[in-house]
């Protein structure tokens, strides 16, 4: 009878953890997020009019777990000339003119105990568009797709990416 109330409790208990979990299965992270950044950043006008490559501003992307927020500094490689007149140029430029930074908004979001790679998946020729969408022609950055553990698998179940399946790829 012991063994019985134990395993009810312990089905219970996970019932409830599951239940206050916002990772669910079929409700994906933040499918369709697109937060107001303190300064608007169109990629469409840096991406696909500017030809500027993702890996110009998020230089860290091949070399690191996570992609960076660009440093003002490769902002201002090209707005201490370019749009000076721009009041949002210009808050860039206070801030960079006093060592600061802008707080941007994280879009894409993961669990805290998934542990992403983008330099691996850089490095096996994973296009940025593939999780990302189409960011070169995004005025506001969108979270697209759901990346939820599924969506992840599905694509590591395709057999042209020759991708680790066992849980301790993402889970540490």
């Amino acid at each position: 009878m012991h063994r019985v109330f134990r395993t009810f409790a312990a089905v219970g208990l996970l019932a409830l953890s599951l239940a206050g979990c916002k990772f669910q299965p079929g409700w994906g992270y933040n499918q369709g997020y697109a937060p107001e950044q303190p300064i608007p950043f169109d990629h469409s006008l840096h991406v696909e009019k500017n030809q500027i490559q993702c890996q110009y501003c998020h230089n860290q992307v091949e070399r690191s777990k996570h992609s960076n927020v660009p440093a003002l500094s490769t902002c201002m490689n090209c707005h201490l000339q370019v749009k000076t007149d721009s009041p949002h140029i210009q808050k860039l430029r206070d801030a960079y003119d006093k060592g600061g930074s802008i707080e941007w908004v994280r879009v894409h979001m993961l669990p805290d105990h998934v542990a992403f790679n983008h330099s691996a998946h850089i490095a096996k020729g994973v296009n940025c568009q593939t999780c990302h969408g189409e960011v070169e022609k995004m005025k506001t950055i969108t979270q697209v797709q759901d990346l939820s553990m599924g969506w992840c698998i599905n694509c590591h179940r395709q057999p042209e990416n020759k991708a680790p399946l066992n849980c301790t790829t993402c889970h540490h």
